[in-house]
């Protein structure tokens, strides 16, 4: 999943998980919480608020769906 590979490639960049949101389309976050390939304890519900990766997700109000993410590198 090509969301996974954007969280690694944060995480490899200096990221740190708590400051990263996953903001994805309503047919994206379905499609995550569906795929049969993404190991199910990559995927946590916490107080209602869905976790890939520890990354907190946000589901539907954008056209395309982005890692957002402070680039400590500047």
């Amino acid at each position: 999943m090509r969301f996974s590979a954007e969280i690694e490639a944060a995480l490899a960049n200096g990221a740190v998980v708590e400051d990263m949101t996953l903001r994805l389309t309503l047919g994206d976050a379905t499609k995550l919480a569906r795929d049969p390939s993404i190991p199910v304890e990559d995927i946590a519900y916490v107080d209602g608020v869905m976790r890939f990766m520890g990354v907190t997700v946000e589901r539907g109000g954008v056209e395309s769906s982005t890692l957002e993410w402070s680039d400590p590198a500047g």
